[in-house]
């Protein structure tokens, strides 16, 4: 048992043993999920015909990389998608999105948020902050932003936004960012995409797909979105992807985001994979059922704080879309002590004590715990949010369940030190 190594105090232990009970029917529906997508993608990777030949790594230019062309294919069969762009050079999650925005929009379109402001690192790429860096602002582009309705999408007003003119695309975020809105299941991605057809065929329907990846049966390009986006050191690389990211769904928007990456003309062509493909085929070929574990996690962590006494949201037998979960801790000093807490109960850098900081991209310090094989790795487990109200904590990931519950128990330890517990 954990409490063998880490010395939890009882009321942790006795919390965590009712939390695990709560957790037993949830935690059936994960396993069954986390099947039915396992043989998704193995049958992705069959029918492509997958071999020891495309893990080969290209130079240079990288031309007829059979791997690289054949991991699009994988990864797009695995997505629902008609074509993918899966690359180690998408530096993030945030980088691949800017490339499928810029390399989607033109001056003078006008691209639509559809779930409220998007998330923070997305503000200087659009334009919402910063002047001069070369945001979408800057280039022309007319961005407009429908507010959530009682905490979902504002079916109406996104019918209503889309007579004004023409609106080149909508924009989806599935997961919730630093909100405490509920992020969004494919049942309730499919009814924006069926409210912004009905209206206006043309427009392209854009979805972040980031912590989304596998926790359902369906992705958004099976209900109808036009392009997907995602990192692989979150879901998609199943804890074992270096790094990189993925564009998914219609094959001709595919290619023309394909010549934002590179260049006009070039497109997908070309791109060494630097011995990189074997780390991306084995993180999708693992990534349904670590991300199964990430969601056990998240759930046994939302029973958990829920028995000490704080709000998670969403619920431990609530449906999940994502590996998010949420903690209201009240105050910065429990946020600070939580976050601490999970770095003490990572397998890497777990003596490192997480500070507050200005980290890049965001307009208030913001606090990471992170003890990850891979840095930045949100599919291992950790916890990050902003200094501000409602000081509200993000935790996700976790590689395996025993491991991530045993750091998570850590948190609630670290809380309990501080004499945060009610």
């Amino acid at each position: 048992m954990e409490q063998n190594f880490f010395h939890f105090d009882k009321k942790i232990e006795l919390a965590a043993e009712k939390a695990a009970e709560l957790c037993r029917p949830t935690f059936e529906g994960i396993a069954e999920t986390a099947q039915y997508n396992s043989m998704k993608v193995l049958c992705a990777f069959t029918q492509n015909k997958v071999s020891e030949s495309h893990f080969a790594g290209s130079t240079g230019y990288g031309y007829d990389d059979r791997g690289r062309e054949t991991l699009d294919l994988v990864f797009a069969q695995a997505l629902g998608a008609q074509a993918a762009l899966v690359r180690h050079n998408f530096v993030s999650g945030t980088h691949a999105l800017s490339t499928a925005l810029f390399g989607l929009l033109r001056p003078g379109d006008v691209m639509l948020a559809c779930t409220g402001k998007p998330y923070d690192t997305l503000d200087e790429v659009i334009g919402l902050r910063g002047e001069g860096m070369g945001s979408l602002r800057d280039f022309g582009v007319i961005y407009r932003q429908l507010e959530l309705r009682d905490g979902a999408p504002d079916i109406s007003a996104i019918t209503e936004a889309l007579k004004v003119g023409t609106v080149k695309m909508a924009y989806i975020q599935r997961s919730r960012g630093y909100s405490l809105r509920p992020s969004l299941t494919i049942a309730k991605i499919k009814k924006i995409v069926a409210a912004v057809k009905s209206v206006s065929p043309e427009t392209l329907i854009v979805v972040d797909n980031c912590y989304g990846e596998f926790v359902e049966k369906e992705e958004p390009t099976q209900v109808g979105a036009d392009l997907i986006i995602g990192s692989l050191i979150k879901n998609a690389g199943g804890g074992i992807a270096d790094t990189g990211g993925y564009i998914a769904g219609r094959r001709d928007l595919v290619e023309l985001v394909s010549y934002r990456l590179t260049a006009p003309g070039v497109g997908a062509e070309v791109g060494a994979t630097l011995n990189q493909n074997r780390g991306m085929f084995k993180g999708l070929f693992f990534a349904p059922h670590v991300t199964g574990e990430a969601v056990k996690t998240a759930v046994f962590a939302a029973a958990l704080f829920e028995l000490l006494g704080f709000k998670a949201t969403p619920r431990y037998d609530a449906p999940r879309t994502d590996i998010v979960e949420t903690i209201e801790l009240g105050n910065a000093d429990a946020l600070i002590a939580f976050c601490r807490g999970i770095q003490s109960g990572s397998p890497v850098d777990s003596f490192v004590t997480p500070e507050p900081w200005d980290m890049p991209g965001y307009d208030s310090k913001v606090i990471m715990a992170a003890g990850a094989f891979t840095l930045g790795s949100s599919i291992e487990l950790s916890a990050d949010a902003p200094l501000r109200e409602p000081y509200a904590v993000y935790l996700q990931g976790g590689l395996t369940y025993e491991s991530g519950r045993a750091g998570v128990l850590c948190a609630a330890q670290a809380l309990f030190d501080g004499g945060f517990l009610k």
